[in-house]
């Protein structure tokens, strides 16, 4: 008899395909497990999937008193209460890596489109606007990579991709993380001091209550009136009403965003400004990472129905 694995969070049926055809799936379709479900179903659950942004706390957790292993489908885990978890002697693992090149990618797509200004440059191809000769004040010459300063906020797998990638188009990359590594580009001991020093902000850093509101309008103000601010994390990171402020009031120049606060909902305000770019959180979503990010939820799973230690456990709380 397949090992059961209960599927908490929302999930297309095709990225299950793969574990269904190694484990019995109780997919809750979005839905409350209690109302997908019943109590005796539930009571015997030794294991959950679910999307690592997908708020899941004590309550959640004692709905399945046998449960023992949280696998978060991504790299990201900060839905999942950790402490919680470890009293509970749950193990709480994730996909680390996997999708980082591909999220590495978008943050540059959207830096690229955001400081190049591609939706407005496509614009004025569409409208006929270029083939008028009509003169457009947003079509003036911007600022290109050389030189350009990049900042990199969290330097982990994707940040150490996005700066490596930034390095090949000629710009100066500089850094703040928690912790300071060997590596070629200038580190900055405060989110401040980067923010004072580049031109663009790529924040890569993971989601917690240490980076909730991180990018707030200091921060902003101190990119200045030609910087720029990408987010690839988690829309948690930034102030996001400080952010429509500063796009509004061209305290920055501009944004890009893969993420927002509450998904999939980006707000009226923001998305009326036309001196952003949105993406609606596809940095990991290509193929190459879906294929990574199962197989790691593969591992996951299969070590701990043997037993075995998971081996992309989240170290700690």
């Amino acid at each position: 008899m397949a090992d059961k694995v209960l599927i908490y969070s929302r999930f297309p049926k095709t990225m299950m395909a793969r574990f269904a055809e190694r484990f019995e799936l109780l997919d809750t379709g979005g839905k409350k497990a209690t109302e997908a479900f019943s109590a005796d179903e539930l009571g015997g659950i030794r294991a959950l999937l679910t999307a690592g942004g997908s708020p899941l706390g004590a309550e959640a957790m004692d709905l399945f008193p046998k449960l023992g292993a949280i696998v978060c489908y991504g790299t990201g885990y900060d839905g999942v209460d950790l402490n919680a978890a470890a009293a509970r002697n749950i193990t709480v693992a994730h996909s680390p890596g996997a999708n980082a090149a591909s999220v590495a990618d978008i943050a540059m797509t959207l830096m690229l489109a955001t400081t190049r200004r591609i939706l407005v440059a496509d614009q004025y191809v569409r409208s006929g606007d270029w083939a008028a000769s009509k003169q457009s004040p947003m079509m003036r010459p911007q600022a290109g990579m050389p030189g350009r300063r990049i900042g990199v906020y969290g330097m982990g797998e994707i940040g150490r991709k996005i700066a490596a990638r930034c390095a090949a188009f000629e710009s100066e990359v500089g850094y703040f993380s928690r912790t300071k590594y060997d590596l070629p580009y200038q580190y900055f001991p405060t989110l401040e001091a980067l923010a004072d020093w580049c031109s663009v902000l790529m924040i890569a850093v993971r989601a917690g209550a240490e980076t909730q509101h991180a990018v707030n309008a200091d921060i902003l103000k101190r990119l200045g009136a030609d910087g720029y601010v990408v987010n690839i994390s988690r829309g948690s990171v930034i102030d996001e009403k400080a952010l429509v402020a500063a796009l509004t009031d061209k305290t920055i120049a501009g944004a890009g965003l893969d993420v927002f606060e509450k998904e999939p909902h980006a707000p009226d305000a923001l998305t009326a400004l036309p001196n952003v770019v949105f993406a609606p959180h596809i940095g990991g979503h290509t193929l190459e990472s879906h294929v990574a990010m199962q197989g790691c939820v593969l591992a996951n799973l299969t070590a701990f129905f043997e037993g075995k230690p998971l081996p992309y456990a989240v170290k700690s709380a």
